[in-house]
């Protein structure tokens, strides 16, 4: 693939330089589509995890697709409410911060998602008619990386399962306004029974909570990262815990909202990262490819061990090679090891797929180098939606002291 909606990848090279985030809206669109169609409920709530890509034209997009927003930072809520989301339409999941955070969510009118007891026990006190959703920890074990499976039993995520005791306590005593439950165990999910047997833990807990308005799934869909990549069956989920869902409404005596809030499923196959090979460089055992971008663009595969597919897009017809490819920071910036590539010479121009989620996110300026753009590719058009910083940007928090 060398081109999105007809505009080709070299073209947008030429335009805006490299390093270069670009994001096709037709598939993030596909994907709102998709979920929107998996599930038969009568209300169905997607938010969008805007840690995933908080580009705000992205999240524009997604309002007017009828999403709605998940964050965990007061900043999100902002850059969600500068985007047009109205306050009802946000959900503010925190997690280990401090009360003067949340106030200021409360004070905002966004929804608040608590999964720490204190909090609550704070809340119930100072806040009293504010409605609030609990985050439980199902502990269940779930996610493709240790680093993003949050709903096992070690994790600091969410409140046990075990203290549901202790919650209705307090819930009883305070007088808490309960209006949802959540849960989110992980990343990366294969299996739609992952969420079935998490829904049942949910399920239960729910039925000790008379005033619920909605019960929140989180996300963790799994998307492809390889040709012929395993992935989540969101059809089949949707059939599975759409039923469910539907038959414990009607014991529960009143029809609730069912929330997820997917964040890579939405945006990550929208996301391509384009590079501009610095040197080729060959030791006794290696031949490395080395670009002009590193983990401070592009850390998951250094974090993670994520995978993202890289195609040349200079030489998509040349004879294969063995490369590990590399970046320029001054670390050991590995983003693929002996990988199969079409032949790379200095120039030539390197597609990573799958860099629409948790990417440009989670960029720095780690070895004072500066982020790239980002080119938005709707209804046919490119659109800069990020311009590249300059030194100016490096500079523009600094104080030059008088030492």
């Amino acid at each position: 693939m060398n081109s999105i909606q007809g505009i080709s990848f070299l073209d947008l090279v030429d335009r805006y330089g490299t390093p270069l985030y670009v994001y096709d809206a037709d598939i993030i669109k596909r994907q709102v589509d998709r979920l929107n169609n998996a599930f038969h409920v009568p209300h169905l709530g997607i938010h969008f995890a805007c840690k995933a890509l908080n580009n705000i034209n992205i999240l524009k997009l997604l309002r007017e697709w009828g999403c709605g927003l998940d964050t965990v930072s007061i900043q999100e809520i902002w850059l969600g409410l500068e985007a047009g989301y109205k306050a009802s339409e946000i959900i503010y999941t925190p997690n280990c911060v401090g009360v003067d955070e949340i106030e200021m969510a409360i004070k905002l009118g966004v929804q608040v998602n608590i999964d720490h007891i204190e909090t609550l026990e704070y809340i119930g006190s100072h806040y009293p008619d504010t409605k609030i959703c609990i985050r439980i920890n199902p502990h269940v074990m779930a996610g493709g990386n240790e680093k993003i499976s949050v709903g096992h039993i070690d994790s600091k995520f969410g409140i046990s399962i075990y203290q549901m005791p202790l919650v209705l306590r307090l819930v009883q005593a305070l007088k808490l306004k309960i209006n949802g439950l959540h849960m989110h165990t992980g990343s990366d999910i294969l299996d739609p029974g992952v969420f079935t047997l998490a829904s049942e833990i949910l399920f239960d807990a729910a039925r000790k909570f008379p005033d619920l308005e909605f019960i929140d799934f989180g996300s963790g869909l799994k998307v492809p990262y390889k040709v012929d990549d395993v992935s989540t069956d969101v059809e089949e989920l949707g059939e599975l815990l759409s039923k469910s869902f539907n038959e414990f409404c009607k014991e529960y005596g009143r029809e609730l909202k069912l929330y997820f809030e997917p964040g890579k499923f939405l945006v990550s196959q929208s996301g391509y990262f384009l590079v501009k090979t610095n040197v080729i460089k060959q030791t006794p055992s290696t031949v490395f490819a080395g670009v002009d971008s590193g983990l401070n663009h592009l850390i998951r595969p250094m974090f993670y061990g994520s995978y993202h597919s890289i195609e040349n897009i200079s030489n998509e017809t040349g004879r294969p090679r063995i490369y590990n490819v590399v970046g320029y920071i001054c670390e050991t910036d590995t983003f693929a090891s002996n990988r199969a590539i079409s032949e790379i010479h200095p120039g030539d121009i390197l597609c990573f797929k799958n860099a629409g989620a948790y990417c440009y996110s989670m960029s720095s300026n780690y070895n004072s180098r500066f982020r790239p753009a980002e080119v938005l590719i709707h209804n046919s058009k490119d659109y800069l939606i990020r311009k590249r910083e300059t030194m100016d940007d490096l500079l523009r928090n600094q104080i030059i002291a008088d030492l």
